[in-house]
């Protein structure tokens, strides 16, 4: 699925920023925790020194064999359970308040009294408080990682938009741009140097585009006309000749041929230079055109070709097919449709034209073998042996088509009859 850059930049930016802050915010809170642990352990270590110095100067102390008002006890202990060292842990402690389990923390002191005793002191404080105080912690880190990335995000999109709007204002010059279509020069100021770099870029590129495009429809339109003029010559001439009574059979039949061989270069060289003007875009303009109207002018027009094909011609209105369409390119494309299925059907074959809302089927019988779906709109192809025609109707039909996004003609065959089917999307 394709996305714009912007959004594009902010989805991978989201996802960085997502592992990142929760990197640096399980960091901070590890941090925080072993500190507060710190603190406590260190106020644990200061008390058991201070206990102890309590004990020297008042041995009643040492009868202190239970966790009373000063969370502390002395137990004596054997001269083998000694241990030089202090212990650190968490233990769970009943509360007759809460009455239930608290977390406490814990710390074992061995020592020897003054009367060469053996003795066990043991200091514990609550860490609700501590627990309640990493809740808050973490509660204030979730929203402060949520809040961070949403500012991120905001204040990225925000600059982004800001930063990448020249470049909308570019792609949408060059969407509307089309080739020997004026368009807009206006001087733009773009703060981002390379914004401005590309503009003048695409300006210098849309100037030599269209002095390359002027030159070579130049060219075509004086090369098409220039070829019209002697070929017209030569089968005025072979037609004069043709009228000489001293021409034998051979003769006759020679002249014949090459006179229909120039009149299919006529063709060749007309429709070329239709194909030339429609991919240049030089049909431009378009209106509201009425294709069910047009369709039935269209048969009126050929009556006599169809006449005398022996064509049965019904036109089946099944809807009202609009649209914005450039008049003359619309004439083009109904024409070839038309002349194709009435050109190729049998001797007093059919042709139905049905017309829905937004689709036109030519159906027509022919020759009973379907045609080549893949290559029966490429130009010059042909699937008979008609040497009459230029290969280019269907391919003229296809280019028009091009022109216009979201409509599409197609081939099918089934029931011995061919179609040709002119579809349009419902929002042209």
């Amino acid at each position: 699925m394709k996305t714009s850059l912007k959004y594009y930049t902010i989805k991978y930016l989201i996802m960085i920023l997502l592992f990142i802050i929760a990197v640096w915010a399980g960091l901070f809170y590890a941090y925080i925790l072993d500190e507060v642990h710190d603190n406590v352990d260190d106020g644990l270590r200061d008390r058991k020194i201070q206990i102890i110095k309590a004990v020297y100067l008042n041995p009643q102390l040492l009868k202190n064999n239970e966790f009373g008002f000063n969370e502390f006890k002395i137990n004596p202990i054997k001269a083998a359970d000694y241990q030089n060292k202090s212990r650190l842990y968490n233990k769970m402690y009943y509360m007759e308040y809460d009455d239930k389990d608290q977390p406490y923390r814990v710390l074992e002191a061995d020592f020897i009294d003054q009367f060469k005793g053996h003795q066990r002191l043991v200091i514990r404080t609550s860490t609700v408080e501590e627990d309640e105080l990493i809740y808050d912690l973490t509660t204030a880190l979730i929203v402060l990682y949520i809040l961070l990335v949403i500012s991120i995000v905001a204040v990225n999109g925000y600059l982004l938009n800001n930063a990448m709007r020249p470049f909308y204002l570019i792609l949408d010059k060059l969407k509307k741009y089309q080739f020997g279509i004026p368009f807009s020069q206006e001087k733009q100021n773009y703060k981002i140097t390379e914004f401005e770099e590309l503009n003048v870029e695409i300006n210098e590129m849309i100037e030599r585009n269209e002095l390359v495009f002027y030159q070579q429809k130049q060219f075509i339109e004086n090369a098409s006309h220039e070829l019209q003029t002697p070929l017209a010559i030569v089968i005025n001439k072979i037609d004069l000749m043709i009228q000489n009574h001293d021409l034998d059979k051979n003769n006759l039949i020679f002249l014949t041929e090459v006179k229909n061989d120039l009149r299919r270069m006529v063709g060749l060289n007309k429709s070329l230079l239709m194909l030339s003007k429609i991919e240049n875009s030089q049909f431009n303009k378009t209106s509201d055109v009425d294709f069910n109207g047009m369709v039935a002018q269209l048969v009126q027009n050929y009556e006599d070709f169809i006449a005398f094909k022996k064509v049965e011609v019904n036109i089946v209105e099944k809807g009202k097919f609009v649209a914005d369409f450039n008049q003359d390119l619309a004439d083009i494309l109904l024409s070839n449709l038309l002349k194709n299925a009435v050109k190729y059907n049998n001797e007093e074959g059919t042709l139905n034209i049905i017309i829905e809302n937004n689709r036109i089927a030519f159906q027509n019988s022919g020759n009973p073998v379907s045609l080549d779906q893949s290559r029966i709109f490429n130009r010059f192809y042909k699937q008979g042996s008609d040497n009459n025609s230029t290969g280019l109707g269907l391919s003229i039909i296809k280019t028009i088509i091009k022109q216009y996004p979201g409509w599409d003609v197609s081939y099918e065959y089934g029931d011995q009859m061919h179609y040709f089917i002119l579809t349009k999307n419902n929002t042209h």
